[in-house]
């Protein structure tokens, strides 16, 4: 049964940390009756913080696992010391930062603002693939120092005409399809969460990822990182790629292995990589990887664009005051199966909360 549970708009506390989050954030949750925000220092205050998250019924979190302190990840440790909790909120689709097992223990609701910035992952997917193949980069870096005595010397490739493999074919893989597929590319997918219509229907032809690897010239990963992608891209599948391809990902670090990749290209198995996240954020300025001309490096600004940040503040917040003001299901659950219980949770503190504000 998804019918509201609740009766009446709810009193509700909403916690983050100063991390940057866009501003209509906290204006759509200032801005709703009875709910009220507070933001806590990530260093220098935690005793304030704790005391914020003690009483929270929302924690909004950063999803990049490098800018808050380990110590404010959703874990089942937070989690203990913060009885209140109903659900956890990340800022993005990835949920780095949360312990979804944990929360689901703890009949936490888990929400994500999946497909936010889709068009923006989707067109650095495609800025990336250009940059490397039309080497954009390197005749930048040439120009600038004045070593450039032929333009011959920096000739790349087209991208029309190549196959285009995606590990991963959901919010932004679907669009980067439909952009390859605009520029003359064949598109072949794998998505184990999608079957070969599905696939189909999202611009991508149904392979295994065994022959995705033998077949494209382009591999390109969108797909999360949890325990069954972590360092899929490992050696072996590197050394399974087409000689002379390419390997880009704009997902999340730790789902391809950095030195074996390291490997392949130095090796000259492989052609060039696109690079926009890494095991560390930001990697050390003597990481292996950008030492090499035939690697653009980028620092996981592919979903960092205006128009996606607004979007995904503007979904985060929505969700939230859905979720406190009518107990509705909301629309990004990540863990489905937790529903039936925060739902009664949901209900349960909301309404005390609300008849608290009434009583004399």
């Amino acid at each position: 049964m998804n019918a509201p549970v609740l009766l009446m708009p709810a009193a509700g506390t909403v916690v983050r940390f100063d991390h940057w989050l866009d501003a209509a954030f906290d204006r759509i949750i200032t801005a709703t009756p009875g709910l009220t925000l507070h933001t806590c220092a990530r260093e220098g205050a935690d005793a304030a913080a704790w005391d914020r998250l003690s009483g929270a019924h929302v924690y909004q979190i950063s999803a990049a696992k490098d800018e808050i302190p380990r110590r404010w990840f959703a874990d089942a440790a937070l989690l203990a010391r913060c009885p209140n909790l109903l659900a956890v909120s990340s800022s993005g689709s990835g949920c780095d930062t949360i312990d979804i097992d944990a929360c689901t223990e703890a009949g936490v609701a888990v929400l994500n603002q999946a497909g936010g910035n889709a068009d923006s992952v989707a067109e650095m997917t495609l800025g990336l693939m250009l940059a490397v193949l039309r080497r954009i980069a390197e005749s930048d870096r040439s120009l600038r120092a004045h070593n450039c005595e032929s333009r011959e010397d920096l000739m790349g490739h087209e991208l029309r005409g190549r196959t285009l493999g995606l590990v991963g074919v959901g919010h932004a893989g679907r669009r980067v399809a439909a952009l390859g597929r605009a520029l003359g590319m064949r598109v072949i997918g794998c998505d184990p969460a999608l079957d070969a219509a599905e696939l189909s229907a999202r611009g991508a032809q149904a392979v295994s990822f065994e022959e995705l690897l033998r077949s494209a010239d382009i591999v390109s990963l969108h797909c999360p990182r949890d325990a069954t992608t972590l360092r899929m891209m490992d050696g072996a599948a590197f050394a399974a790629m087409r000689p002379g391809s390419i390997f880009v990902s704009t997902a999340r670090g730790g789902i391809h292995d950095e030195g074996a990749l390291h490997a392949a290209l130095a090796s000259g198995h492989l052609a060039g990589a696109g690079l926009d996240v890494w095991d560390q954020e930001p990697p050390p300025r003597a990481h292996p990887l950008l030492a090499l001309d035939n690697v653009v490096a980028t620092f996981h600004t592919a979903g960092v664009t205006h128009e996606a940040r607004r979007r995904n503040a503007e979904l985060a917040a929505t969700q939230i005051v859905t979720l406190l003001t009518s107990g509705e299901r909301p629309e990004r659950l990540v863990n489905p199966e937790v529903w039936p219980r925060a739902r009664l949770r949901i209900a349960a503190v909301m309404q005390a909360a609300a008849l608290s504000s009434v009583t004399p």
